[in-house]
């Protein structure tokens, strides 16, 4: 797996090149599916994914001219036979993970089993937004916040400061990245 991780998208030329060097193609002939799933616990968080996946969000990530994009929701995951979901994450050049809530996507990366498939998709690139960057690191830097938006009686707070640890990094609020 290749990482492009950032706090604001893909919102200035360097990381736009940074993007097509890991692609290893234009933008134009790569395909996408943009995971929506971390924004969900904030207020609005239905309205906020649908902007996102429609390009009208204010950060750079959808609408970049992609020659396909497709979404991939890791809450249905665990309900989809994985042969008619796996194959699709398999194809896709990049991963484009949206911002929210860490502690809300680092839970649904490991529910839906697609932590598990990450380090088996060495071509793909992750491309992380701020949320989406800090769940793929061993440490949640975000937990403290997070875990006022997890629902009475859930454990989805157990092990909160742990992210899904896909990478050998760490990432510390609000932009910086360190390998270990």
């Amino acid at each position: 797996m290749k990482f492009l991780l950032t706090s604001s998208g893909i919102s200035n030329p360097s990381i736009s090149d940074a993007l097509v060097d890991l692609l290893g193609k234009p933008i134009a002939e790569s395909t996408a599916l943009f995971i929506p799933t971390g924004i969900y616990p904030f207020p609005g968080g239905g309205e906020r994914a649908w902007k996102a996946i429609h390009g009208q969000a204010p950060i750079p990530l959808t609408q970049l001219g992609w020659k396909s994009l497709g979404m991939l929701e890791l809450t249905a995951l665990p309900t989809i036979r994985e042969e008619n979901s796996v194959p699709a994450v398999r194809e896709a050049d990049a991963l484009l993970v949206w911002c929210g809530d860490v502690l809300y996507l680092t839970y649904w990366l490991r529910q839906s089993g697609l932590a598990d498939l990450l380090p088996s998709l060495s071509e793909t690139v992750y491309v992380g937004v701020s949320a989406g960057r800090i769940a793929v690191t061993p440490y949640n830097c975000d937990a403290e916040f997070d875990i006022g938006f997890v629902p009475d009686g859930s454990d989805m707070a157990q092990g909160a400061d742990r992210g899904a640890r896909a990478g050998g990094f760490h990432a510390v609020p609000p932009t910086s990245i360190i390998p270990t």
